[in-house]
């Protein structure tokens, strides 16, 4: 039984393609790599929110970073969800809610395991509208202690690099082939901002 024409075939694959998606781009690394400053950028232009990760951590979880203690996989599933939540309600809000639909968010979040990522992930399988994208900032840990060494007031130490280091797995080939893009950042600070817009760009010219 032929169930549909040629014609109809080529106006459902034109309706596919015409079809924009809403893109959550998670900045992802550990402490000092550079997450807000590049997270701030590529907000600034394209244009669309930007939501600091840091800001949704507990108080007792800031506290706990502080003091060197590094967060349990318990500690992060509140602050992970919650996040998740938040960048969904920037793309989606409510009618009760005050903020204007945003066809693109821009969050920081360490994510530095991949089963951490799998709860960001959630926002794409609950609505097939919303795409999520990890732009991962690959950085040596000899590049991020000097950064963070060299931070004034920040509640992120010295300690709790060497601690998300360790507990870091980089996305393998299956992510890297999914949703995940890296940025070396060994260049300078410019470089890897114009890096992380460009290879935004590329992802985006392909869901025109």
């Amino acid at each position: 039984m032929d169930y549909a024409s040629t014609a109809s075939v080529k106006q459902i694959h034109g309706a596919l393609a015409a079809h924009h998606h809403r893109h959550m781009w998670i900045i992802t690394g550990p402490a000092g790599c550079g997450k807000s400053t590049v997270a701030q950028y590529v907000a600034k232009e394209l244009s669309i929110p930007y939501i600091e990760g840091d800001d949704y951590h507990s108080d007792s979880n800031k506290q706990k970073m502080s003091q060197g203690s590094p967060l349990t996989d318990i500690d992060r599933w509140d602050w992970l969800i919650t996040l998740r939540e938040a960048a969904v309600a920037r793309l989606s809000p409510s009618k009760r809610s005050a903020n204007k639909r945003h066809d693109g968010v821009v969050v920081t979040c360490s994510a530095l395991k991949r089963k951490y990522r799998d709860v960001i992930r959630i926002a794409a399988y609950n609505d097939h509208d919303v795409m999520v994208h990890f732009i991962y900032l690959r950085a040596d840990a000899d590049v991020l202690l000097a950064r963070v060494t060299g931070r004034k007031g920040h509640y992120m130490k010295s300690a709790m690099v060497r601690s998300q280091m360790e507990a870091l797995e980089e996305p393998d080939a299956t992510e890297q082939g999914r949703d995940v893009l890296e940025v070396d950042c060994g260049a300078s600070l410019t470089q890897v901002q114009q890096e992380a817009v460009r290879t935004v760009r590329e992802v985006l010219a392909d869901d025109q």
